[in-house]
């Protein structure tokens, strides 16, 4: 790992998960393959985690996996594959903190493939003093929970026990509320999902930060 990355993280490794598996029907396709400004929506998320400072960055794909590959720069990403996509959101999850399991990180950043209005400004806010035992999540509106969220590597197993269906982290988070700490970012970052095409009108055009 690069040093200066530690460093900047407190000598603890902060790692970066981009969940983006899913088929996107409402919006016509998976969203991994959906452009904004000229750039893949996958490859402005692992941008997104590189400027931050995430070491590794993994990024877990499952509808028309092989069409992203071919069409976005996963280099310097680890690419995991979930099979079982179609059961939603939770597997990818689980399979992206299984990933994690045998590395040295200590939290990770967990970051939507559809949410391209959350930038590095919001990760590096969300993510700062991050630890082992670090629950933490973006928030846009008093009291509410957002993304990116931060999961300690003591909170893993129980994420993934909790995490089924197209619900990821909530379930956690929610049960363990009073450990949550919850970071104001609507002044860094549009927390707003991407379900249709005309979701991307409500986006102002975007500048993608990239790692130095």
């Amino acid at each position: 790992m690069d040093p200066a990355v530690s460093a900047a993280h407190g000598g603890r490794v902060l790692a970066g998960l981009v969940l983006a598996a899913g088929a996107g029907r409402r919006f016509g396709g998976p969203k991994a393959l959906v452009r904004r400004d000229g750039v893949l929506l996958v490859d402005q998320a692992l941008a997104t985690l590189r400027a931050a400072g995430c070491q590794p960055s993994l990024v877990v794909l499952g509808a028309q996996a092989d069409q992203v590959r071919a069409a976005a720069d996963l280099g310097g990403a680890v690419v995991l594959d979930n099979p079982s996509w179609p059961t939603g959101m939770g597997s990818s999850l689980r399979r992206g903190l299984a990933a994690l399991a045998t590395s040295r990180a200590d939290a990770v950043v967990v970051l939507l493939v559809d949410m391209p209005g959350i930038g590095a400004a919001a990760v590096r806010r969300v993510a700062a003093g991050a630890g082992p035992d670090t629950l933490a999540a973006a928030s846009y509106r008093p009291g509410r929970p957002g993304h990116p969220v931060v999961l300690g590597r003591a909170h893993w197993p129980g994420v993934a026990a909790s995490a089924d269906g197209d619900v990821g982290a909530r379930p956690y988070l929610r049960r363990h509320g009073d450990q949550v700490r919850l970071v104001p970012c609507a002044d860094v970052a549009d927390p707003a999902d991407l379900d249709r095409p005309a979701d991307l009108d409500r986006l102002e055009p975007g500048t993608i930060e990239v790692s130095s």
